[in-house]
């Protein structure tokens, strides 16, 4: 049976239990745990927290030992954005190569594959699937998170995704609501602006998250956004008229709503994480993500006194703080019963067959597979910052395995150059050149059609080197060149493995 600390009050455990913090480290800290004692129910867990899946499983223990019935939450979207395997590149592909299959049995496969191992490192709630309709090819945070272009693709993969994932005893969190595709600002650096008018919206950007509903998501995630067809005045997450009368009210929605993390700056920047996270709850939000960035205790009582406070100065009702709260303790009762159902996993690799479905290969039926190691050329583009730039990439390592001897460079373009895309792409071309000397070139690329220097390290490499070959490890709308052209939709290890067994004949 789980405890509260005595002596501390409701009004302050409600507060407390709303909180989804961070913290540093790969054990849990003492100040996390006493407040695991004192009402809190969630805790946020990211790359920095996890080394191996035995350490990640003695954390979670750890945490239960405190409080039984804890949620524990990942962003965890298999693909590019991993944190079970932040080192290594994940073993499952992402939701743009799912996309491209277009399989929503296996996309259920994978997912239930990714809960399954989830649960066993006893993580039971999952910042997963993204549900944004990518139609802004120029998106410079969702891209290959996003199942594609489509509304009713998305909506299909979504469904499968939150169905899969939920069979392994892992609760589906939907986002970002009320969707980030048509997006050309990162929400971790700005608030972010979508124009579309209603009908649109409707039919676009809502389909996936009533397709989610319908499949039983137990969390829909908040997008820090303004949508001014929905509310002119305030961001979703902030947004009465979008969580509470929209997603509640016109969508039915009845499950945990979470918000995207307080510290991102389009909240941080613009309403400070206090007053967004006041603002968040009395807006219909159950639970305040925050550790991304901010991950102590200072930030944890920070948060806890300002709804505390706002309820006792009439700003915040308590009626709904203690329904939010209410509702992230209906979600750890759920946790607590659904264990993933015993037998059989997927056959096989069911990320690496997925992945190798996922490939789009041009120029296959001329070409002649290596047998020498190459040089791989990779053209890298500053990190996305829900990717991170700790989770290795590429086919240069997979290649490794298949032609030993295989090497390879990074290159980028000139931050001091601003608007010099040509000039940057150029020199990255030819320093490229320069470092294979007679080697084959395989050329790496993470959507070229966002990086004008990217473009021209290509065009620099192709007019010296014809035979090189081309692989597109992001979204794949620029035209298909090289001698081969490989296009994966995503940039996870099995993605680089599968582009590298195509190139070497394996």
């Amino acid at each position: 049976m789980t405890t509260f600390a005595s002596g501390t009050d409701t009004l302050t455990r409600d507060a407390l239990t709303v909180l989804q913090p961070g913290f540093t480290g790969t054990t849990a800290p003492d100040w996390l745990l006493r407040r695991l004692g004192e009402g809190l129910a969630s805790v946020g867990l990211f790359g920095r927290n996890i080394a191996t899946s035995d350490q990640l499983a003695a954390l979670t223990a750890q945490l239960r030992a405190e409080r039984d019935d804890v949620l524990v939450a990942v962003d965890e979207e298999g693909g590019d954005v991993t944190r079970l395997e932040v080192r290594t590149g994940s073993s499952f592909p992402g939701n743009h190569a799912l996309g491209a299959v277009d399989d929503v049995q296996l996309t259920e496969e994978v997912a239930f594959e990714l809960g399954r191992r989830l649960a066993a490192c006893g993580v039971n709630f999952d910042w997963a699937p993204s549900a944004d309709v990518n139609s802004n090819p120029g998106n410079p945070v969702i891209g290959v998170r996003s199942f594609g272009a489509d509304p009713d693709l998305v909506a299909r993969h979504t469904a499968a995704y939150v169905r899969g994932l939920q069979s392994a005893g892992v609760a589906a969190c939907t986002k970002h609501f009320p969707g980030h595709g048509d997006t050309a600002v990162d929400s971790h650096l700005a608030l972010p602006r979508v124009d579309a008018p209603d009908a649109v919206l409707a039919e676009r950007e809502l389909a996936p998250f009533r397709a989610a509903i319908a499949a039983g998501t137990r969390a829909v995630m908040s997008a820090h956004i303004l949508v001014p067809a929905l509310d002119p005045d305030r961001p979703a997450t902030l947004s009465r008229r979008i969580l509470t009368d929209l997603l509640r009210g016109e969508l039915g929605y009845d499950g945990l709503i979470v918000t995207d993390g307080m510290e991102m700056r389009a909240i941080a920047d613009t309403y400070g994480i206090e007053r967004g996270s006041v603002l968040a709850v009395a807006a219909g939000a159950d639970a305040i993500c925050v550790g991304g960035g901010l991950a102590d205790d200072a930030t944890v009582r920070r948060l806890r006194d300002a709804l505390v406070t706002a309820v006792r100065c009439g700003e915040l009702p308590e009626e709904r703080l203690a329904d939010a709260a209410d509702r992230v303790r209906r979600l750890a009762r759920w946790t607590a019963v659904a264990a993933a159902p015993g037998g059989a996993v997927p056959g096989g690799e069911v990320g690496l067959r997925a992945a190798r479905r996922a490939l789009t290969v041009t120029g296959a039926p001329s070409f002649a597979p290596l047998t020498e190691p190459p040089y791989v050329a990779a053209f890298t583009p500053v990190a996305n910052i829900a990717v991170g730039d700790e989770t290795p990439w590429g086919v240069a390592a997979e290649l490794r395995h298949l032609l030993p001897g295989t090497e390879t460079g990074s290159f980028t373009a000139d931050p001091g150059e601003k608007g010099a895309g040509g000039t940057n792409g150029q020199r990255a071309g030819r320093t490229a050149l320069e470092a294979a000397g007679a080697r084959r070139i395989v050329a790496v690329v993470r959507d070229e059609h966002r990086h004008p220097w990217m473009a021209s390290a290509l065009d620099t490499l192709l007019a010296a080197r014809p035979d090189t070959i081309v692989v597109e490890m992001g979204v794949p709308q620029a035209a298909p060149r090289g001698a081969l052209h490989i296009a994966t939709h995503g940039a996870a290890r099995v993605c680089g493995r599968a582009a590298a067994e195509v190139i070497a004949g394996a």
